[in-house]
């Protein structure tokens, strides 16, 4: 593989893994496009409870929300400080996707297989021009089962919920470890019992095990991969 030639990077793992984190400033590095597909579930899943097709006490009312996929447009904004935002339909909803409301619901409304449908022909799209890193769930095994590159990033729940509370204590969304921790503990069982394409390891993936690791450290061993791939 000369210098010149692009691959895709398909970063998997558990929620509030890190793999997002780690995702962005790999690209950043080697000045790949970042696409953060949890972000488009979100956003759906916001779109879903704004307009009363998902709540906590009913569930998800799948059929109309199905009907509503077409008006729902997903787009992604650099910001002046170089963070990327996410738009629902030209909203910056950065913020509203990462509270716990949304947290608690994006789940059982990524286990639609027309949800799933919808935004892995997004993703994939996104991709064609290779050059991307892209995280998720699913990355490695059903929406770019041929990238060059798969990592699958693994942490206990402990160490992501303490994560995760961080991240929406330094927000200002209030919530506590113990909501945290039953959140990332539910949205595992989803994620990985779900029919349409179930969260799991890509045969080929190499795993990335970020408890006592820091995000230099992980940085650093994407970069070592890379290069290992890309000198091929």
């Amino acid at each position: 593989m000369n210098k010149e030639s692009k691959i895709v990077i398909a970063i998997d793992g558990f929620s509030s893994s890190g793999k997002s984190t780690m995702a962005k400033a790999l690209a950043s590095r080697i000045g790949y496009v970042y696409v953060d597909s949890g972000a488009m579930y979100r956003a759906v899943t916001l779109y879903a409870l704004r307009h009363g097709l998902a709540s906590a006490t009913s569930g998800v009312e799948a059929t109309r929300l199905v009907e509503a996929l077409p008006s729902i447009l997903i787009e992604f904004a650099v910001q002046p400080d170089g963070s990327q935002h996410t738009l629902l339909n030209g909203e910056d909803v950065e913020r509203e996707i990462r509270g716990m409301e949304v947290s608690g619901m994006v789940s059982p409304v990524s286990v639609i297989p027309a949800v799933r449908h919808r935004l892995v022909a997004l993703q994939q799209e996104y991709g064609r021009a290779k050059g991307i890193v892209m995280d998720g769930r699913d990355i490695g095994t059903t929406v770019f089962p041929d990238a060059e590159m798969k990592v699958f990033v693994d942490a206990s729940p402990e160490v992501r919920a303490r994560r995760r509370l961080k991240e929406l204590t330094e927000k200002g969304i209030p919530t506590t470890y113990e909501e945290v921790l039953a959140n990332v503990r539910e949205r595992d069982h989803i994620d990985s019992t779900r029919e349409e394409s179930p969260l799991r390891k890509a045969d080929d993936a190499f795993v990335l095990n970020n408890d006592n690791l820091s995000l230099d450290e992980q940085l650093q061993v994407l970069i070592d991969l890379y290069r290992k791939i890309t000198a091929k």
